[in-house]
């Protein structure tokens, strides 16, 4: 009973050695008059700073708008209005530092440089961001080199490190740890930023190049940011050091999964590469497939984007251009030819609807001048001759059923101005006998 009596005596006074010891400090580097004029000042410099940014930010604003300001900065200039504010409270900030450290001892305004410090680095990350197109791998980025930016002012960037190094698990011989686990996402977060980066770039060299063709293009664009992906997740792995011949196993379960569960999707990046290859289709091209029928906008891994003249996207798979029958309207050219059928009366000349077809075929202006239009007489059908006009366009990107209402518009108006009639079909009933009819008068009214 006395020692627990003991026991409790003692941790009774390390609670109140701790307690005390903390109050000691507060009162040695909070409570003491040069604290508290930093906390003050930094109260009346962040006050005046914001009266200064309302007034600042709509002339900045105004003046961006009436600027030609480069396309390519324009994430960095939009971002330039809400740091006026931050901007103005760094100037206020370093200034009052410079004149106390002139005026007194540097370490009574220790407060305000490590705010001054801290806002310096988060301004600067965050003009640094802007340049990061993907609005969530930027604001990763910001955070994570704010906080190490931050922990290295404080001075525990050290002790965060050892401490994250020491919550690790062991699998054999691999060592992993929460900092190891850090690292990594990082490294690869960055490493993907600069290969997506480098890609766009390269893609671009790429298409400017007249020599290569677009589906040749688009495959080697497709191909180096392949590489490159690869080449970060390998190089992000390396620099926390994972061994990758640990992954083998691994590598081989994903082989198994890509065997039966990703058939389609591996189908569908195959199919990709052939067409490119072959060179089938290219962005560019109008093609049909099915009840689909519109110009390729782009060529993807997985699927080919169709734009219809509706202003509709449809995204075909790659297997499907495959293994389906698809008509490509320029695959070779650009010229199409195009068909419209119609009769005419027995009454009329058909050497005459022959010339006044192809006449009034030729007016639109989407039909082709280099290829005048053929009309051919197919035969005498019930009521009307029949004939076939052929005509070539060059633009089927265009449409089609639009070009083809403008000839028979074309056609309509001349049949109209020479009097040739276009039949519809009637039927003549011939009675050869007599046919009665019984009729039932109605009986008289009363009876």
């Amino acid at each position: 009973m006395d020692d627990l009596l003991n026991d409790n005596l003692l941790s009774s006074e390390k609670v109140t050695a701790a307690l005390q010891g903390a109050g000691d400090w507060l009162v040695q580097h909070v409570a003491n008059v040069w604290t508290l004029g930093q906390l003050v000042l930094l109260v009346l410099l962040f006050g005046l700073s914001l009266l200064a940014g309302r007034r600042l930010r709509p002339r900045l604003e105004a003046w961006i708008g009436r600027s030609a300001l480069s396309a390519r900065f324009t994430a960095q200039v939009r971002a330039l209005p809400d740091l006026v504010t931050p901007f103005i409270y760094l100037l206020l900030l370093w200034l009052a530092i410079a004149v106390m450290q002139r005026s007194t001892w540097p370490s009574r305004s220790y407060l305000l440089s490590t705010i001054a410090s801290l806002l310096t680095a988060w301004v600067v990350i965050r003009l640094v961001t802007t340049f990061v197109r993907n609005p969530a791998l930027a604001r990763m980025l910001a955070f994570s080199a704010w906080t190490i930016a931050a922990l290295n002012i404080t001075g525990l960037l050290d002790p965060t490190v050892a401490l994250l190094d020491s919550l690790a698990v062991s699998f054999g011989d691999l060592r992993i740890s929460l900092l190891t686990v850090v690292k990594g996402v990082l490294t690869l977060a960055v490493l993907l930023w600069a290969a997506s980066s480098l890609s766009r770039f390269l893609e671009r060299r790429i298409s400017g190049i007249p020599d290569l063709t677009p589906s040749v293009q688009v495959l080697l664009g497709k191909l180096l940011k392949i590489t490159l992906i690869t080449l970060a997740v390998v190089m992000a792995l390396n620099s926390v050091g994972i061994d990758l011949t640990a992954l083998a196993l691994f590598s081989g379960a994903v082989g198994v999964g890509i065997g039966f569960g990703l058939q389609k999707v591996v189908s569908n990046l195959i199919s990709g590469v052939i067409l490119l290859l072959d060179k089938s289709i290219k962005p560019g091209d109008v093609i049909e497939l099915g009840e689909t029928y519109g110009w390729i906008s782009s060529l993807g891994a997985r699927y080919v984007s169709v734009v219809t003249r509706d202003g509709k996207e449809y995204l075909i798979p790659n297997e499907d251009l495959i293994t389906h029958r698809v008509v490509n309207w320029s695959f070779t050219n650009q010229l199409v030819r195009m068909e419209i059928t119609f009769g005419v009366s027995y009454d009329s000349d058909p050497h005459e609807v022959r010339r006044i077809a192809c006449e009034a075929a030729s007016k639109p202006e989407r039909v082709d001048p280099s290829t005048p239009p053929v009309c051919h007489l197919t035969g005498f059908g019930d009521s009307s001759l029949d004939f076939v006009l052929r005509f070539w366009i060059r633009d089927p990107q265009d449409g089609v059923a639009n070009v083809k209402g403008q000839v028979l518009l074309a056609i309509w108006d001349a049949f109209k101005e020479h009097g040739i009639q276009i039949p519809y079909p009637h039927r003549h009933l011939l009675v050869t006998e007599p046919i009665p009819v019984e009729t039932r008068g109605r009986p008289a009214e009363g009876t």
